[in-house]
């Protein structure tokens, strides 16, 4: 099994695991050891798919602003989370071809292993919410055939993706690319760099 084949499995079992619920409330039951990739991989889609439906609940025209201020704070709390592990998950493929003898002519590439899990992770959420709306009785035919078609480009995405991010890791193995983390140093969530925050420091 290729390391996405894994991702994807793992992602669908914390899409199904959610919707047994569907609350964005729901506490985290990650099945695998806190020091494994599974666990990083579990916990990862996990908040790519409550926030998903954050995200659908803020555009609610009927929302409560007050409600809806919390519920910002809560996407920028989850964004940061995102964030941290991606950085995470880009520390285990660090370490584990940390001894990978680097050819002279390799090549970089535009983005690291786990930026490309962390979007194949949110194309698990598209295809599955997608899948759903090909199976509504509410809907149009029309609305369905859209939906269908839309299903369709997204499961040619997700193996085009899988393949992309198996020849990268094969890539990285075999020293003809090599890794570059960058992190993501975000700006808006550090109060010594938002000048909102440490402006309000001063006061």
């Amino acid at each position: 099994m290729s390391f996405t084949e894994h991702c994807n499995l793992i992602f669908n079992q914390v899409i199904d695991d959610y919707h047994v619920t569907d609350n964005v409330d729901t506490p985290i039951n990650n099945p695998y050891d806190k020091n494994s990739i599974d666990n990083r991989l579990y916990l990862k889609c996990w908040i790519d798919t409550v926030q998903w439906h954050f995200e659908d609940i803020i555009r609610d025209p009927q929302i409560d602003p007050v409600a809806a201020l919390t519920l910002k704070r809560r996407i920028d709390r989850s964004n940061q989370d995102r964030t941290d592990l991606v950085e995470q998950i880009d520390s285990y493929f660090r370490e584990k071809y940390s001894d990978v003898k680097i050819l002279p002519d390799a090549r970089i590439n535009t983005e690291s292993p786990a930026w490309a899990v962390d979007r194949l992770s949110i194309l698990a959420l598209k295809i599955y919410h997608m899948k759903e709306q090909t199976m509504r009785t509410d809907a149009s035919a029309e609305h369905i055939e859209k939906c269908t078609s839309k299903l369709n480009v997204l499961l040619e995405q997700q193996k085009d993706l899988s393949t992309a991010i198996d020849q990268l890791i094969e890539d990285i193995e075999a020293g003809r690319k090599y890794m570059k983390v960058y992190r993501q140093m975000k700006m808006y969530n550090d109060p010594s760099t938002n000048p909102i925050l440490y402006g309000n420091t001063k006061k």
